[in-house]
């Protein structure tokens, strides 16, 4: 087992990366309890492949456990859910010291998460992701939230979970277009600051797709150790913590304009939107041509789509600039954008809409 800390001093926690910890799960959250009672939340397709053995495994160690089975899918991180967990959550009489564990994908982490972050103004929770995304990302850091119609997780809360615990082996599991799409946000860590990574994802990331644990487990502690860093650096995203949101502002653009219906995976979303910031990048001359083609190349040989034309849905320029208008990281009404080579990027405001709104046309058409 690899343990890469979360540095945020008296909220500090530990990531355990591992082959097989769900069969230990109760001895691995035993110390960060307060009290040995937890609601495991998961949705309908990971309950029928890892509820059981998280629960006896939890109750193995003398732990009172509930459960909590959500729809799968984008579509439950909405008011209507969020607000359904809450009252379930209320009816079970989860207590302060209680803790809630986040079993799933980046879906349940942030709904769980945002409902931990505001039940009887704040309890524990463990996340617990059993996706590639998930892994990566979305459990790390403290980010939790729900979409709303004007855009994906403009309503949330900062609240960071008392441990992550990642069972590489619950990627065995995954459809493949799932595994696919958390790939996506490993190579973000390359193409953020770290370009010796994506380098070695170019000739290793297919074992990442196919099962390779020890590929699988290089991978996922880099880009924990990625964004355990900058985290820590920028807890409450007041600068470089931005970064990790390379890819998204164009990316989500596409999410909430799909409607989140399962047509675009966020990971997909993400990959099409960092081919755009790199084109975007090398139209202002921030990157080379060489770093979009390098791009495109890995993607698409992992599958991936690089284009909004591959999207299977009618889409248009100007509502997605609408969406990315309410983009989290808008700054005195400007968007703010993630943009550089490979290894290289960077904040920028003030950027030409004009320029953004071609390099959505040419997606769309290409």
């Amino acid at each position: 087992m690899h343990t890469v800390p979360v540095a945020l001093g008296d909220r500090s926690y530990d990531i355990l990366i591992g082959d097989g910890l769900l069969g230990t799960l109760g001895d691995l959250v035993a110390p960060v309890l307060r009290q040995k009672r937890v609601t495991i939340i998961t949705d309908s397709n990971v309950a029928k492949l890892h509820l059981k053995a998280a629960r006896a495994a939890l109750e193995a160690a003398g732990i009172h456990v509930h459960e909590i089975i959500l729809p799968a899918g984008e579509a439950t991180k909405s008011y209507v859910q969020f607000g359904e967990l809450l009252d379930k959550l209320l009816a079970l009489g989860v207590e302060r010291k209680d803790t809630l564990i986040a079993l799933g994908g980046g879906v349940i982490g942030d709904i769980t998460g945002f409902a931990a972050a505001v039940l009887r103004r704040g309890v524990d929770f463990i996340q617990v992701p059993t996706s590639l995304l998930a892994q990566v990302d979305s459990s790390v850091g403290g980010k939790t939230g729900i979409n709303t119609s004007s855009g994906k997780n403009l309503v949330g809360a900062f609240h960071q979970p008392k441990q992550v615990i990642i069972d590489l082996a619950l990627l065995d599991t995954l459809p493949a277009r799932e595994l696919q799409a958390g790939y996506a946000e490993v190579v973000k860590y390359g193409f953020i600051d770290n370009p010796d990574f994506f380098s070695w994802l170019e000739g290793n990331g297919n074992g990442v797709l196919t099962g390779e644990r020890k590929e699988q487990a290089y991978a996922v502690a880099e880009s924990c150790k990625a964004k355990a860093r900058i985290v820590a650096e920028d807890e409450f995203e007041a600068g470089k913590r931005a970064l990790l949101n390379l890819g998204h502002t164009f990316g989500h653009a596409l999410e909430a304009e799909c409607g989140y219906d399962g047509t675009l995976l966020h990971g997909e979303g993400v990959a099409i939107g960092m081919v755009m910031a790199l084109d975007l990048s090398v139209r202002m001359g921030l990157a080379k041509p060489s770093d979009l083609e390098r791009a495109n190349q890995h993607l698409r040989a992992t599958g991936l789509k690089v284009s909004a034309a591959e999207i299977n849905k009618p889409l248009d320029a100007s509502k997605l600039l609408s969406h990315m208008a309410q983009d989290k990281k808008v700054d005195a009404g400007e968007i703010v954008f993630i943009l550089g080579p490979i290894g290289g990027a960077a904040t920028h405001k003030g950027v030409d809409l004009d320029l953004v709104r071609l390099v959505l046309e040419d997606s769309l058409r290409a």
